[in-house]
């Protein structure tokens, strides 16, 4: 499978379970929900939003990930969609700037505000994940034997 197919399908998993606009909506919402420190609304918005990204990658793309010999598996990040490995090397696609996340602490987050991405931020992100898993695979292929 091409770079291209992969994140076509990956694009078309996320969207199969809500379409851009709602997904920015909620982004904006939970972000929002931080800036003002309304803990509860946080409490909220944020395991359904999270658990949302995850699914869709660990189930719905699980297929496209087994073919392009890509492991899923749990988050080592607070906002970490995934953690991606395939061929030795590891990626972590997130749903916010690295800044943002003050050491990725969740709490320190809250306090200081977080800049959530949107959805096509997310995809760009999550694409130039793939792009280095993959890149990896396609040199290795290309190595004399």
């Amino acid at each position: 499978m091409t770079l291209n197919e992969t994140i076509a399908r990956l694009r078309a998993g996320h969207l199969m379970v809500r379409d851009a606009g709602e997904w920015d909506a909620l982004s904006t919402e939970l972000g929002a929900a931080y800036i003002t420190n309304d803990d509860e609304l946080v409490e909220q918005l944020r395991p359904p939003f999270l658990q949302s990204w995850r699914t869709v990658t660990r189930y719905v793309l699980r297929d496209m990930f087994e073919s392009a010999e890509i492991d899923v598996t749990e988050p080592g990040h607070p906002w970490g969609i995934a953690t991606l490995t395939g061929n030795g090397t590891t990626a972590e696609p997130l749903l916010c700037f690295p800044g943002s996340t003050h050491g990725g602490s969740v709490e320190a987050a809250g306090v200081h505000g977080i800049r959530l991405m949107t959805f096509e931020e997310t995809m760009a992100h999550y694409t130039n994940c793939l792009e280095h898993l993959l890149a990896r695979e396609n040199a290795q292929a290309e190595l004399p034997r």
